[in-house]
């Protein structure tokens, strides 16, 4: 069973196209990060392979072939942003190779704009020629964020605030019908800026926090480096993770300054 990061960079991806400060232009690999996405991948109860997406952003395609994966079973959606959706067309390889289609996990708003971008997937039937579409099941997440069952898996959808926009972070557990692994139960909370006061209780007993961390500077709708290293400290999971990480931050540089058991992730980066 593993956790792979597939993307670690905010919306603009590092290096920033037209940038040549010294992290754009950084020959560290780790410093090299598409936009902020991960992949759970692992074998069910009967015997199948499952692959889970945590958001398909616009480097997809680039992700899952340096990452090797070659299903998709399900996305969860934390929201509607561009960085966080715009490689949904690329499922249809994937429903081809597996033969099978993807659910799509959002909430309401999330899911009503998919739909609009993506009407040629959601509506196959109004497109002028019979084309090669994705193949999808959505389902839009209950109003009250209820936990649901995944392959096997415990999936609790999280509320989190991305400046005034709520959107949704995800906490996996393991079950007696799934694999387990050293880093599960694991939190993914991208583009965060808050996190409300009904959320804090289920961020308690992680081994993993996967927490977004732009910069130093502050910013409407991300945490700095310092409010995130205080909710890390707050939820004291085994492990804490930052991502969607901008060109401000240097990953060896950062990586120096930070306490014992907090890192910043890196694209391509497995916990096993």
């Amino acid at each position: 069973m593993r956790f792979t990061f597939l993307g670690t960079g905010t919306s603009a991806g590092v290096p920033c196209i037209g940038c040549t400060c010294r992290v754009c232009s950084s020959s560290d690999p780790r410093d090299d990060r598409l936009r902020a996405s991960a992949a759970v991948t692992f074998t069910d109860s009967k015997g199948h392979p499952r692959t889970i997406l945590l958001d398909a952003g616009p480097d997809l395609r680039t992700q899952a072939l340096r990452a090797g994966l070659s299903r998709c079973d399900a996305i969860l959606f934390t929201h509607n942003h561009v960085d966080h959706t715009f490689g949904l067309d690329e499922i249809r390889r994937f429903n081809a190779v597996q033969r099978s289609p993807t659910t799509l996990y959002a909430e309401d708003h999330c899911m009503r704009f998919l739909e609009r971008v993506y009407q040629h997937i959601f509506d196959p039937a109004k497109n002028i020629n019979d084309s090669f579409v994705a193949t999808i099941i959505p389902y839009r997440l209950s109003p009250d964020l209820a936990a649901f069952d995944l392959y096997g898996l415990r999936v609790t959808p999280l509320r989190l605030l991305h400046g005034k926009l709520p959107i949704v972070g995800y906490r996996i557990d393991a079950t007696a019908e799934s694999p387990n692994a050293p880093w599960l139960p694991l939190a993914y909370c991208t583009d965060v800026s808050a996190i409300p006061p009904e959320t804090w209780p289920k961020l308690q007993g992680l081994s993993t926090l996967v927490l977004d961390c732009l910069r130093k500077r502050k910013h409407p709708t991300h945490l700095t480096a310092d409010q995130a290293l205080s909710i890390s400290e707050h939820v004291g999971a085994g492990r804490t993770y930052f991502t969607h990480i901008a060109h401000d931050l240097m990953h060896d540089e950062f990586a120096q300054e930070l306490p014992d058991g907090v890192s910043p992730a890196f694209d391509q980066l497995t916990l096993v």
